[in-house]
């Protein structure tokens, strides 16, 4: 997703959140617990193409950083979690084999690296 999409998905759910104004309610659905933006064309005016939208997901990796207690001492635990991985990652907390608070999710690509 572009820069310029990310930045108006944003500022809506800012907006919303902040005034709760009629203009960004229309905007803004709510299913399953969550507030959402849905996003039928690219900045361009195109439609999105699925081949390429998969391409970019494989490439994305995200760290997680996740703060827990340790020997009586606060630390963080950055975890590197392919695209492909997240969801069984976000599981694992529900299933109490990871444990901790996610405090941060960044994405990023490995390819990129210098």
């Amino acid at each position: 997703m572009s820069d310029d999409i990310k930045r108006k998905v944003i500022n809506i759910f800012s907006k919303h959140n902040a005034a709760g104004s009629a203009e960004h309610n229309e905007k803004i659905k709510f299913y399953a617990g969550f507030n959402y933006v849905r996003i039928d064309r690219d900045t361009n005016g195109n439609y999105f193409n699925p081949e390429h939208l998969l391409k970019y997901a494989e490439s994305c990796h995200y760290i997680v950083r996740v703060m827990r207690t340790h020997d009586g001492e606060t630390v963080l635990y950055n975890y590197d979690v392919p695209n492909k991985d997240l969801f069984k990652f976000m599981k694992s907390f529900d299933e109490n084999t990871l444990d901790g608070t996610i405090i941060e999710i960044d994405k990023y690509f490995p390819d990129d690296l210098a």
